[in-house]
């Protein structure tokens, strides 16, 4: 299948989807709402089946954001070499989009990954907790509005030592 029929695809299956494209890399922006059946739209009728990374942006300070976070999917056909960046975008005071674990097992990492640095809930996760930070640390220190310095948290965190005899 040609990238242009792929996108003409997606326009048809999804026409709020905002399409666009910057130096030859496709972007897809879709309401959180639609943002599992994209995914799954783009596994399994177009053949994107590699989900190559999920990451977020925190626009709490850029200027024209209209929302705080934005969440980017990173898909690719190891087939045909055919890449696609999918956005969706949340707010606070609780966002959350579906999880994807039930498309791919590499979700459950990265989708964990995105929670510990940035709070974002993925519904439906089987097991969203803390994979990088202690369980103890509370806030989420990829967040604009969480201080360079820390809030202190790390100084009330258990010290762990490790037998190395």
């Amino acid at each position: 299948m040609t990238e242009e029929a792929t996108l003409q695809r997606i326009r048809e299956r999804f026409p709020a989807a905002e399409i666009s494209e910057f130096r030859g890399q496709w972007r897809v922006r879709i309401d959180a709402a639609a943002l599992h059946d994209l995914l799954e739209f783009l596994k399994e009728q177009v053949g994107l089946t590699l989900l190559v990374d999920i990451t977020c942006v925190d626009y709490l300070y850029y200027s024209g954001a209209k929302d705080r976070f934005g969440l980017v999917y990173l898909l690719a056909n190891p087939e045909t070499n055919e890449r696609i960046a999918v956005r969706a975008f949340v707010n606070d005071p609780d966002p959350a989009v579906p999880t994807a674990t039930d498309l791919w097992e590499a979700a459950d990492w990265l989708e964990r990954e995105v929670w510990d640095m940035f709070g974002i809930r993925f519904v439906g996760h089987p097991d969203l907790r803390r994979i990088l930070l202690p369980e103890a640390f509370e806030a989420h220190p990829l967040r604009k509005d969480y201080p360079l310095q820390g809030r202190g948290e790390r100084h009330n965190l258990p010290i762990v030592t490790r037998d190395m005899g």
